[in-house]
């Protein structure tokens, strides 16, 4: 067992750990090695970022799903309930799709939800299981040092689907945003996260300035060092280069300027104290000459 364990770290700290980027903010960290293909890491890291947008995307659903109940169906949403009954419009999921225990009202103000929200417990749920996804994939993964992979995007998907499924034994309708996200059936065109999604197909990474070329393998980039860390930007194909990386990043910027700041507070009361030091010779005493003239000049008491 403790040797399995030290094959297993020594092939975990041979890596090369990549900081990926989308513009100049860090976005998760990803462990590969300099003979991956960068076609393939690519697909790999693009595919990391949508599954990053669609879990937030999915928190969110099951926050307005705990509060406001089932989307109704799109004919029907934006419609009071009396013009609904006007209508004579029927919604056959609202009589399915019940939350365990009973519904709760709480009406939604923009007429998009049933209103038949789950019980206070069960809504407790939904949103704690939310916080818990929306963790598991977070940019702050960064700052602690960890690597995100499929395995915690999978985690963190099935938490949300076992959530939805405690709360909601019956199962949720098509229609519902909660089950066309786990289902991955999004409808976004039009969307403003479509405009956040990258298309495997147009996916470009950046390092140093260069864009790296899908045909080559990482390491004619980035040398065979397997220890290396690096910072790579992903974009959309035509948008061009992005950004050089800074030479100091802004923790030690920060650092640097502290620095100066402290370095500049100390000179400014070094040089007020030898502004004031002749104060104290014995020529800047103005009472100097009169004791020299009255013979008291080198009087000193015991």
């Amino acid at each position: 067992h403790l040797l399995l364990c030290s094959i297993r770290a020594t092939a975990q700290a041979k890596m090369v750990i990549l900081t990926v980027k989308k513009g100049d903010e860090p976005k998760f960290l990803f462990e590969t090695t300099t003979t991956t293909n960068v076609g393939a890491l690519q697909q790999q890291l693009v595919k990391i970022h949508n599954d990053i947008l669609r879990i937030d995307r999915l928190a969110m659903a099951m926050e307005s799903l705990a509060e406001h109940g089932i989307n109704k169906p799109p004919e029907m949403q934006g419609l009071t309930d009396d013009q609904i009954q006007e209508l004579k419009m029927d919604d056959p999921w609202s009589r399915k799709c019940i939350p365990s225990g009973g519904p709760r009202s709480n009406p939604d103000p923009i007429g998009r939800r049933t209103g038949n929200a789950p019980s206070e417990q069960l809504a407790g749920v939904l949103l704690k299981t939310a916080a818990e996804a929306k963790a598991l994939v977070s940019k702050d993964l960064v700052k602690a040092n960890k690597c995100l992979t499929n395995d915690i995007i999978e985690e963190a998907l099935s938490r949300c689907r076992g959530a939805a499924m405690i709360v909601y034994p019956m199962g949720l309708p098509p229609h519902e945003d909660v089950e066309a996200i786990l289902a991955d059936k999004e409808e976004l065109a039009g969307t403003q996260a479509a405009l956040e999604v990258i298309p495997p197909g147009d996916v470009q990474l950046w390092w140093a300035g260069k864009e790296l070329f899908p045909e080559k393998p990482l390491g004619d980039y980035v040398g065979r060092n397997e220890k290396t860390k690096i910072v790579v930007k992903m974009q959309k194909r035509g948008q061009g280069a992005p950004s050089r990386e800074p030479v100091v990043d802004p923790e030690a910027q920060k650092q640097m300027m502290a620095y100066a700041y402290r370095k500049q507070e100390e000179w400014k009361k070094l040089e007020a104290a030898e502004d004031d030091a002749h104060l104290n010779s014995a020529w800047a005493d103005p009472s100097t000459l009169r004791r020299q003239l009255q013979g008291v000049s080198n009087i000193r008491l015991r």
